[in-house]
């Protein structure tokens, strides 16, 4: 598809014109849908996705269990505090995750998914699927864990002339040490993730009660 577009300064104009790959036309419509959908919070980078260092030699069974989440990129379908995940194992390569969040208004909001190692070789590289969600699937990579205290998970989706990123600082506790937490931001600092853009998630056990109720 040839797209026409015009530039204009004060003395001269010119037309460029795009050659715009199957891809690329793709990427354009599904990044409107999102937009429209409420995909605002989501942070869109131009390029392709990355290709960061995962934990080595990862085992699944030990990362199972509950984990709190410390810090996040924005995103579209995750609005809450006071998130957690608790990871199942269903089989040797699918775990079962429930992640819960307290909304607003003061309800608790429940999704349950799957997360599957695709290629034994990788066990590191998973993927995520949920089904009560606009993303339903995506890339699940655990960039580094000690599996007793921490956890950074990164997660993109290529659309051609963009990319969607997400990211997570997880813990076992609902706190994390500042020298952990900033370790965990160098790494994605590393592979160009816009750190300035992580918020943090509360923890405080007042203000999360109703998660436990």
């Amino acid at each position: 598809l040839l797209v026409k577009i015009k530039t204009k300064n004060a003395k001269t104009e010119k037309i460029h014109v795009l050659d715009l790959s199957p891809s690329a036309i793709l990427g354009i419509l599904t990044l409107t849908m999102l937009l429209a959908a409420g995909g605002g919070a989501q942070l869109f980078k131009s390029g392709k996705c990355p290709d960061p260092a995962v934990q080595y030699n990862f085992d699944p069974a030990r990362y199972l269990g509950k984990w709190f989440e410390i810090q996040k990129l924005p995103s579209a379908f995750q609005k809450g505090q006071c998130a957690t995940s608790d990871y199942i194992l269903q089989s040797p390569r699918v775990v079962r995750v429930l992640n819960r969040e307290l909304l607003d208004d003061g309800t608790v909001r429940s999704a349950f998914g799957t997360v599957e190692v695709k290629d034994p070789a990788e066990p590191a590289k998973l993927e995520v699927t949920f089904s009560d969600v606009i993303l339903l699937r995506g890339s699940y990579w655990l960039l580094s864990t000690d599996y007793d205290s921490y956890a950074l998970v990164y997660s993109c989706k290529s659309y051609g002339l963009f990319h969607v990123e997400l990211a997570w600082i997880l813990s076992r506790q609902p706190t994390l040490p500042k020298d952990i937490t900033e370790y965990l931001l160098s790494i994605l600092s590393s592979i160009g993730v816009s750190v300035d853009k992580m918020v943090s998630t509360i923890q405080d056990e007042a203000y999360c009660s109703p998660m436990y109720q």
